[in-house]
């Protein structure tokens, strides 16, 4: 299992690692999905950050190294349950939330490279709306 990865976003690379020593089964469920393709929109509840609705997708995988509050750059699976799956990426101060209350999701992977350009894209989703996002190896 390769521990780094990229991820694009409206045409930007970043570098990212995978956090598989806390997430492994996040990590490896993820990563048979890729190259994963989406769109990322800015959150409804939960602060700075953009998400990736999933609906009923399912990774198989419970809870680990689950937390509310992702710093600047950390990326969460939300496994379904309260709320629907999602992915949640963190460009600022969050508070991971849905409409059913605080949530928490596993931070399997973190970007490495160019933060101040993940909070300009995260910006401009919330005026701009939808932005594509791939994440590769």
């Amino acid at each position: 299992m390769s521990n780094s990865l990229s991820i694009e976003i409206a045409g930007h690379r970043f570098s990212a690692v995978f956090e598989s020593q806390n997430a492994p089964q996040t990590c490896q469920s993820f990563q048979k999905e890729m190259p994963f393709k989406s769109q990322v929109v800015h959150v409804r509840w939960s602060g700075e950050g953009m998400w990736i609705p999933l609906g009923d997708q399912d990774f198989n995988v419970g809870y680990e190294e689950a937390t509310c509050y992702p710093a600047p750059g950390q990326i969460l699976l939300y496994p379904k349950g309260a709320s629907e799956t999602e992915i949640l990426i963190a460009y600022g101060c969050v508070g991971f939330a849905s409409k059913a209350g605080p949530l928490a999701g596993n931070h399997f992977a973190t970007i490495t490279s160019d933060l101040d350009k993940l909070r300009e894209i995260g910006v401009s989703t919330l005026w701009e709306g939808a932005k594509p996002i791939i994440f590769s190896m």
